[in-house]
């Protein structure tokens, strides 16, 4: 389960040696990348079979310009943002419980990118944009896959302190994880 990237654009060029993996966490767990990251001693590959991906949030993906459409042509299912604000937190919540169905054993881990928010609320990440997933939807989908018990942890990336020098924007992202932990059973 990844909320937001595949591959960032600032660090991937297929001609080159790997420099950097930011941004490429869905892609290398979907064995997608060098060898050296995908592939492990004795660890059945891909980490994640793309099937039991998902990915929420995407904004670039209708971009002519798009940079990784081969993301297009996988298994992991997929709602961009625009899709995303015109069906709504429910119908999210429900794609995503049909998705973790199909395998009723599946665990999961979420893996959220705050640049999933919308630049005007969450500019203090790498790669700000918008549209955005409403915070008060993350929050509460966030919830419902904690409670889960098939959901084994989660990691939260992409904030830039560095962007957030009066410290508002960690603010947002801690009550956005309380929301989400205190919703738990």
């Amino acid at each position: 389960m990844d909320i937001v990237d595949y591959r960032h654009p600032d660090n991937y060029d297929t001609q080159q040696m790997v420099g950097a993996v930011a941004g490429m966490d869905l892609a290398l767990a979907t064995g997608r990348g060098e060898t050296l990251l995908t592939d492990w001693p004795d660890i059945e590959s891909p980490l994640v079979p793309e099937q039991q991906a998902f990915q929420l949030g995407e904004r670039e993906n209708r971009n002519p310009d798009f940079a990784w459409p081969d993301i297009n042509q996988t298994a992991i299912s997929q709602i961009d943002v625009f899709t995303a604000n015109t069906i709504g937190e429910k119908e999210i919540l429900y794609k995503i419980k049909q998705m973790l169905a199909v395998q009723p054993a599946w665990r999961f881990w979420i893996h959220l990118d705050v640049d999933v928010l919308d630049q005007t609320i969450m500019p203090a990440v790498d790669s700000p944009g918008s549209p955005g997933i409403d915070p008060s939807w993350l929050k509460n989908i966030g919830a419902q896959l904690l409670n889960n018990p098939l959901c084994c942890g989660m990691t939260v990336s992409v904030f830039d302190p560095d962007l957030d020098p009066g410290g508002c924007y960690a603010e947002l992202i801690i009550e956005i994880l309380e929301a989400m932990f205190l919703s738990r059973n």
